[in-house]
């Protein structure tokens, strides 16, 4: 019986130890490919991160020079932890040019001085110009609803 299926074709579809071999070799060669395409999809994403990375750190570094534009060369103090970073100003000198012709030179340094470390701002000359400093400035009042700032 065993020789006759050996003999009737059977082992034909049997495979061979080359052909085993090939098979081998084609998924070997079809797993290098997929993982190389993978690889290169890592690798591209990978390097589409970089770029991403490197735009944001010199869009920063443009922000940077843009407030060095706005505040040259005076310091700046940071407040509080989550805070903007706010120009210190003199408040003393200019409130004291402000009021220097004030009837009431006290009650305006006391009340300028208030409005500027609130504002950070006092307005040029020795009256008027209020609204150049901003609601912070113009809309700040006393206990008897008058305005507070000089």
């Amino acid at each position: 019986m065993k020789s006759s299926l050996i003999h009737s074709g059977h082992t034909k579809h049997c495979q061979s130890p080359t052909n085993g071999i090939r098979i081998t070799l084609r998924l070997l060669t079809a797993f290098i490919q997929l993982s190389a395409a993978m690889a290169l999809r890592h690798l591209l994403l990978l390097a589409m991160l970089l770029l991403f990375c490197l735009a944001k750190v010199s869009s920063d570094i443009e922000e940077e020079k843009e407030e060095e534009r706005h505040f040259p060369d005076e310091p700046l103090i940071v407040r509080d932890g989550n805070r903007r970073l706010m120009q210190d100003i003199d408040c003393g000198g200019l409130c004291k040019s402000r009021c220097s012709v004030h009837s009431r030179p006290n009650l305006c340094h006391r009340a300028c001085g208030t409005c500027c470390v609130r504002c950070k701002c006092v307005p040029p000359g020795t009256s008027g110009n209020r609204e150049l400093c901003g609601t912070c400035y113009t809309d700040m009042t006393t206990h008897g609803n008058k305005t507070k700032c000089p």
